[in-house]
């Protein structure tokens, strides 16, 4: 009797993500910040953007599992020119594609983390990169 085997959390591909957020270096100083951390793992994601209404120079200071990271990695290339309105869009997309109700094509290498949908304690990590623009995007903005 021949077994299907599920495709490998921990891929090849997944792992090299991780490598990209080295291009995504935190801003101290810049001049929007925001922090998510997952209740359900530890995982922190601090995001630093150069704009304050859209999301422009990510910078990203993960501690998360690989997941977190290659999520990390996908958001960053994606998130670029996203506002406050998109972010929560595509936050909601995806907490629908983690149930099962949307397709991974809503952002390019999603597929990436589909072995990682069945595994409910990963999702939060999926999502913290999301949440930590929203936060970065939702403060008061300092008048200057």
């Amino acid at each position: 009797m021949a077994t299907t085997r599920a495709p490998a959390l921990y891929s090849p591909e997944l792992l090299a993500l991780a490598v990209e957020l080295a291009n995504y270096p935190y801003d101290h100083a810049a001049i929007a910040s925001g922090t998510a951390r997952s209740r359900s793992c530890g995982s922190v994601i601090d995001l630093s953007s150069s704009q304050d209404d859209r999301l422009e120079t990510i910078g990203l200071k993960v501690t998360a599992c690989a997941v977190g990271q290659a999520s990390a990695a996908i958001f960053a290339r994606e998130a670029r020119g996203m506002d406050a309105a998109a972010i929560a869009r595509t936050l909601q997309s995806l907490t629908k594609w983690l149930e099962g109700e949307a397709p991974s094509s809503l952002l390019p290498r999603l597929t990436l983390l589909e072995p990682a949908r069945p595994h409910r304690g990963r999702h939060e990590a999926i999502l913290l990169p999301w949440r930590a623009a929203l936060d970065a995007l939702s403060k008061p903005r300092d008048p200057r």
